[in-house]
């Protein structure tokens, strides 16, 4: 036998031809490829009939035979034969280190099986498992694999380079065409004409596009590393149907060398000089682990690539095991992501209804806390207007002033002594009476006035001309009808009051302001004849002046509150006191009307009638959407109040109190935002608790070891190691 190195040199000086659509081993120049194609289509009978077995048809040619497929003649088992037929140059070398190494790794169930070798025959030939799919590189005829598929073959694949690797055999020559297919397209490493022992020298040359740059040298010392770039350029091939840097350009540079050595050269300056292939990492299904081992095994620079098929493998391994606890890892995230939504909703469902039910018991206390109020407000009211009839009653009573009337002195011209001696006895009265009242803290009388029986008024303190000795008999406090009369239509038929009376609210000529009047009879000395009318009228802002104790004596002194007096009849706002920091002022402008809604003034009325009645008043008395008229014809204005309502009496006016219910709710408002800050903190926690937790458990199910390795670490031992670079 001759020696190997030195033939195989000389034959592959000659090689000229490389057809792009097939994946061959340089060793066959192009006039060998041709004849070879030209007599496998002519084949009908096989070289040599092999005892044992029945030769059925040709399945193809090679570099330097034929393969046809036979049948065991005994088992009936379908084989598939090797034929070197083409003598001619052949480097009987190939068939024994093929034959060898076949031999040497027959127990590896990812390695075509051999069977026989036929040694002394001519032609020589071997057999070995019949695998019916063909190759990889016909299977996927330019079409990629699913991506599950081609990890599959891959790692069975690199299990075959493991066995061999760990057998100190390297492939050297691994592409499609070299991986064939049984039943169950479970792939078969074949065809070891080029491998080479670990501790050989001699070098040998790959297929282009498969073959690692530094191996395509013919001085290149044979390294494990060419079978994992060889391995990256197969799955690349079936991810994205062809293999990396194959293209026409590139097709065209290698052919137009016109040797073998150009060829080599310009090979490795595509591989070297090209952008790095990347259309792999356009695949859809392809996750960037998958894309990172297939450019670490297609890695330039060897040193920086896996250094064997084991290393390839552990990172596949790796990988499938991330992505098989994907689900678990998914399903831990989602379960958290679920809990934390779960307690983000069932608190925001507590805090939503904590509030409410702080909202509905604040303002129910605040109402409740309002009508006791309003009540007070009403009943003193009406006992400050008893308080006044009763002594309007004591001095209507007075003996002297009856004689003054009886005798007509409140009848005689103003400049009449007798008549000016009834005015200064009234206003010594009157002073007597204001002097009473402020002594008592209490608010004087506008006015105190008489008015004779025919309703002329005759005296009045204090005095205004444009009032005394006019007659005022159309005015509800002389007749008592609940009307007020147009001045010059008084009914023929009016006649004075006969008991005390309040009369209806009336505007001030002078202040515009609402006033009312309470006036009581005076009788003769017989008590059977009204003789006169007797008067005092006050602003009703000054009646609610007194009671402004119930304003400021709040607990929330930052809370508008307000009282208010209303004639439930027509809906009219009488009478208005508000407080503005913390003193009490008049809050109805003068001279406008502020009308209550037609709902209000229905609910009011229907007020007076049930406690007239002594009936519950059911929630009538009581609002939390109150809009205050005078508020309301503000612009912009939309709040809304908390207010309660009492009736005053008989007098058909209805007492309110009032407070804005924003004002009033903040403290609940305040205690929102103090539980949404504490929520947004606690979510805050809640999301760094379960980023560690789900940290933890990443951690806990993450093999380190991949990412290590796609750095560039050095994985665990394992397979064929070569030189330094293994450690």
């Amino acid at each position: 036998m001759t020696d190997g190195r030195t033939s195989r040199q000389e034959n592959q000086a000659d090689l000229l031809g490389h057809d792009p659509d097939r994946d061959d081993t340089l060793l066959q120049s192009a006039s060998s490829v041709d004849r070879a194609r030209d007599l496998s289509r002519q084949k009908t009978d096989p070289p040599i009939q092999i005892p044992g077995y029945q030769i059925q048809h040709c399945l193809g040619e090679g570099a330097y035979g034929e393969v046809w497929k036979a049948r065991e003649q005994n088992t009936g088992k379908q084989v598939a034969v090797k034929f070197y037929t083409h003598r001619r140059g052949l480097d009987w070398s190939l068939l024994n280190r093929e034959v060898e190494k076949l031999a040497v790794l027959y127990t590896s169930r990812n390695i075509v099986g051999l069977l026989d070798v036929g040694w002394d025959s001519d032609p020589p030939y071997y057999i070995m498992e019949f695998l019916p799919n063909g190759s990889l590189s016909s299977f996927v005829a330019n079409e990629p694999l699913p991506v599950y598929d081609a990890v599959r073959i891959a790692k069975s694949v690199l299990q075959a380079l493991v066995h061999a690797h760990g057998s100190g055999i390297l492939h050297c020559d691994l592409k499609p065409a070299n991986v064939l297919l049984d039943a169950d397209l479970e792939p078969r490493l074949c065809d070891f004409g080029q491998s080479r022992l670990s501790d050989e020298q001699d070098p040998a040359l790959g297929t282009f596009y498969y073959m690692a740059p530094e191996q395509a040298d013919l001085k290149a010392v044979p390294d494990a590393r060419w079978d994992v770039y060889s391995l990256g350029a197969l799955l690349y091939f079936m991810l994205c149907g062809k293999p990396p840097y194959r293209n026409a350009e590139n097709e065209r540079r290698i052919r137009s060398a016109e040797t073998l050595e150009e060829r080599l050269a310009i090979y490795q300056k595509i591989v070297r000089e090209s952008a790095r292939p990347n259309r792999h990492r356009k695949t859809r299904g392809v996750d960037k682990t998958l894309a990172d081992i297939v450019d670490r095994c297609l890695h330039v620079d060897p040193r920086k690539r896996f250094p064997n098929a084991q290393a390839v493998v552990d990172m596949l391994e790796a990988r499938e095991r991330q992505r098989s606890r994907r689900p678990l890892m998914a399903a831990t995230f989602a379960g958290l992501v679920l809990l934390f939504a779960a307690m983000v909703g069932f608190s925001q469902e507590m805090l939503d209804r904590a509030v409410v039910q702080a909202r509905t018991d604040l303002t129910g206390r605040v109402l409740q806390g309002d009508v006791v109020t309003v009540q007070l407000l009403a009943r003193s009211v009406q006992r400050e207007l008893q308080d006044r009839q009763t002594e309007l009653v004591k001095i209507a009573s007075d003996e002297r002033l009856r004689e003054f009337i009886t005798n007509g002195d409140i009848d005689l011209p103003r400049d009449n002594p007798k008549r000016s001696e009834f005015m200064r006895y009234l206003d010594e009265i009157k002073t007597a009476v204001d002097v009473q009242r402020i002594a008592e803290g209490r608010v004087p009388d506008t006015s105190l006035f008489i008015n004779n029986e025919f309703g002329i008024q005759r005296w009045r303190h204090p005095l205004n001309l444009d009032t005394v000795d006019e007659s005022w008999a159309h005015r509800d406090y002389f007749h008592g009808r609940g009307i007020e009369y147009p001045k010059d239509e008084v009914p023929n038929d009016i006649r004075p009051i006969t008991k005390p009376h309040v009369s209806l609210a009336f505007r001030s000529g002078a202040t515009l302001q609402y006033m009312v009047a309470i006036a009581v009879p005076i009788w003769n000395a017989e008590e059977d004849h009204v003789i006169g009318i007797l008067a005092r009228t006050v602003h009703l802002t000054d009646l609610l002046a007194e009671y402004t104790g119930i304003i400021r004596g709040q607990e929330n002194p930052d809370t508008s509150r307000i009282i208010a007096l209303a004639d439930h009849r027509d809906g009219r706002i009488l009478a208005r006191m508000a407080t503005e920091n913390g003193e009490s002022q008049d809050g109805l402008p003068h001279g406008e009307e502020f009308i209550l809604g037609s709902e209000q003034i229905i609910n009011l009325a229907r007020l007076h009638s049930l406690v007239a009645q002594q009936e519950s008043v059911s929630g009538v008395d009581r609002t939390d959407d109150y809009k205050d008229p005078v508020e309301s014809k503000q612009e912009g204005s939309t709040d809304l109040w908390l207010a309660t309502f009492w009736p005053v009496g008989e007098t058909g006016w209805t007492a309110i109190v009032q407070e804005r219910k924003n004002e009033t709710l903040r403290p609940v408002d305040q205690m929102q935002s103090d539980l949404g800050r504490f929520a947004i903190t606690a979510i805050g926690v809640s999301c760094v608790l379960i980023g560690a937790l789900w940290f933890v458990v990443w951690r806990s199910l993450d093999d380190r070891g991949w990412r290590d390795a796609l750095k560039g670490s050095s994985p665990r031992p394992g397979g064929v190691r070569n030189g330094s670079d293994e450690r």
